[in-house]
């Protein structure tokens, strides 16, 4: 399976439209962003677990990135309330859950070989960044080599724009702005190629976003065995 394979291309899906799909998993299910291969596969998904559902135990051999977008999501090493960001390195493994019912943003096989470092950010932890103008709270979430995660706030009727020199991945969570091709509001993932700057009208009622700038896949991701995805 190739969903938004190509990384030269502009793309923006409205994740709140799509239909729910089932995973193999009962009571699990997806709305998927990018897709490289098919269970098996390099992505980006927004993954909904009904109350008591879950995945049983198995690994992360490419690494796994989540933030926690509703609910409380669960596992042998905590629970992961809504607005917690979570790096699983590649080697790590679980078994995921929520008693309660949890809707996540995941990205898999997405991790460099060599990173090796979990990161755990609860809510409203991170570091503190400098405000710029029409920014009313920034927090970076991890930053690396080539990597920067952050959680910002937008103000009302602010005008931003975002440099783009390695690619940039956003998600909407909450409010709206428009980007001057369209409105892009709640749980709306926009993917730009490097050196696409994104110019951003923020609406009436502001916006949240989680973006990272980086490249869109690294030079030493860590390899997978399926990148045809027949």
């Amino acid at each position: 399976m190739l969903l938004n394979s190509d990384l030269s291309k502009r793309i923006v899906v409205h994740a709140a439209r799509l239909d729910w799909i089932s995973s193999p998993s009962r009571g699990v299910e997806r709305r998927m962003l990018f897709r490289i291969g098919e269970e098996k596969a390099r992505a980006t998904s927004i993954v909904r677990y009904a109350p008591g559902s879950r995945f049983s135990r198995h690994g992360h051999a490419g690494g796994e990135e989540f933030l926690v977008l509703e609910g409380t999501f669960q596992d042998e090493t905590g629970d992961f309330p809504i607005g917690t960001y979570v790096r699983n390195p590649p080697g790590t493994g679980h078994a995921p859950g929520a008693e309660a019912g949890c809707t996540i943003f995941v990205k898999l096989w997405q991790f460099r070989k060599d990173d090796r470092e979990r990161i755990v950010r609860l809510p409203g932890e991170g570091k503190v960044s400098r405000l710029r103008s029409g920014v009313s709270s920034s927090l970076t979430l991890f930053e690396g080599a080539d990597e920067c995660v952050m959680l910002e706030e937008w103000a009302a009727g602010a005008e931003l724009e975002l440099e783009n020199p390695r690619g940039l991945e956003l998600l909407v969570l909450g409010g709206a702005f428009s980007d001057g091709a369209e409105t892009l509001d709640r749980w709306t993932w926009l993917r730009l190629p490097p050196g696409e700057r994104l110019h951003a009208r923020v609406e009436p009622q502001g916006a949240r976003v989680w973006y990272k700038l980086a490249p869109l896949l690294h030079a030493d991701v860590c390899a997978f065995d399926d990148e045809t995805g027949k």
